[in-house]
């Protein structure tokens, strides 16, 4: 059963967490500006208009604590809300500077601060579109600001013109921003590194995955092959109950059907642990699609088949796989079940695309047929004969390749079984 507390939780891309970061920051940012406020009125005696500056930081701080409460939420955060965070910190500030000597105040430079942090955490669109504001806020300040004046019991004295006092506001400023800067565009390029880290190791799942989904396949269709030997197997010693006449025949038929399940188990253990190029050797098309032909008549002599290969010359040279094989006999096992006297295969193949087309004479698709073919464990044979998953590993097996399968009923009767595989997959490398 889910756990709705998980099924709850916010969704914690590197957006979230650099977002989450910024709140903090802004908290700090908030409870320095206050403490400068307040040093400026007390110790320095400066005039400030603490209406509309009260009114900035209130409304930073709200902004910080719906932000707060919406990063507790399972939206995921975006690009451009983080962007958008960062420039209500850029209008903020010009706000405040505005009210506070605009480019007189030592604390210009925190310009710089939301501009390293975009340039840190996004994308470089972003970061052009930062500074473009930074420096036009920046810009407007030189000419529209309200000038610093000193006080004194209540009354203004004159403007605030003291060359030491604002090179050591400078200064502080510059440490200020230098220690913020360093320490949260390291900790965001952090996230990214934790991003690109966890990208890779999604990535080295993803084909540990594939391997086992690819052995897996390759078991289930060993599986699936063992069932026509091991159904003979179990009709030859039934009859060797009622009947011993025929004995010597049946026996070479029990040997013949018990050394192809041993062939076929030692194919998969042989296949187990290896990689493709492993598996199968480099042969050409036309050559790996002939000797799948005569393996397949040898083990099934009693059924009529005619197989067409045509293509360009020379073949292309492909690697061949265990799963490949099982994919296309298994396609042409069903067509025999239904049609054992007419079966027919045609493969065709240019530079990049193989064909591969199977035809019967059978009874044909119905609606229920065409809807649920190809899902596992759908099986139109009686109980007990078959598994359910011939078509459904070869589709798997294809579409893994990057190829399809398609059904569709032929005229006159009959199934069409088409197969479309790209070689670029297959292909051996040219030396």
């Amino acid at each position: 059963e889910p756990n709705p507390s998980a099924m709850q939780a916010p969704v914690r891309t590197p957006s979230a967490v650099n977002l989450q970061r910024l709140v903090v920051l802004r908290t700090i940012a908030i409870a320095g500006e206050a403490l400068a406020v307040g040093a400026a009125l007390a110790w320095l005696h400066i005039a400030l208009p603490l209406t509309p500056i009260a009114s900035i930081l209130l409304a930073a701080s709200m902004v910080n604590l719906l932000t707060w409460a919406r990063l507790r939420r399972p939206w995921p955060v975006g690009d451009a809300e983080l962007f958008g965070h960062l420039t209500f910190d850029v209008l903020a500030l010009t706000g405040l500077l505005y009210f506070s000597g605009g480019p007189t105040n030592p604390f210009a430079p925190l310009y710089l601060l939301p501009l390293t942090l975009t340039a840190a955490a996004l994308p470089w669109v972003y970061t052009w579109a930062m500074a473009l504001l930074a420096l036009a806020c920046y810009s407007l300040l030189l000419f529209f600001y309200v000038p610093l004046y000193h006080t004194h019991e209540g009354l203004v004295l004159h403007e605030l013109d003291d060359f030491k006092m604002h090179v050591f506001g400078m200064w502080l400023g510059f440490i200020l921003s230098a220690g913020l800067i360093a320490y949260f565009a390291v900790r965001m390029r952090e996230t990214l590194r934790e991003r690109d880290l966890l990208r890779s190791q999604m990535r080295e799942q993803e084909l540990r995955h594939e391997r086992v989904l690819a052995l897996g396949t390759l078991a289930a269709g060993a599986a699936h092959e063992l069932g026509t030997p091991l159904s003979t197997m179990a009709v030859l010693t039934k009859e060797l109950t009622r009947d011993t006449t025929k004995l010597p025949d049946k026996l070479n038929m029990l040997r013949d059907q018990i050394g192809r399940c041993k062939q076929i188990l030692s194919s998969l253990a042989v296949a187990v642990g290896q990689t493709r190029a492993e598996e199968g050797g480099a042969q050409a098309l036309d050559t790996y699609l002939s000797g799948l032909a005569v393996r397949w008549r040898a083990a099934h002599p009693n059924v009529t088949a005619r197989v067409r290969l045509q293509g360009a010359e020379p073949a292309p040279r492909i690697v061949t796989e265990r799963t490949l094989d099982q994919a296309l006999l298994n396609i042409i096992n069903n067509a025999a079940d239904v049609s054992a006297h007419d079966v027919e295969v045609e493969a065709r193949w240019d530079a990049t695309e193989l064909t591969f087309e199977v035809r019967d004479r059978g009874p044909g698709l119905t609606a229920q047929v065409q809807e649920h073919a190809g899902e596992p464990f759908f099986s139109t044979k009686e109980p007990g004969e078959g598994m359910g998953l011939g078509l459904f590993l070869a589709r798997s097996t294809i579409e893994r390749l990057g190829g399809g399968l398609h059904l569709e009923n032929r005229e006159g009767g009959g199934a069409l079984c088409r197969v479309h595989l790209p070689l670029d997959t297959l292909r051996v490398p040219d030396a």
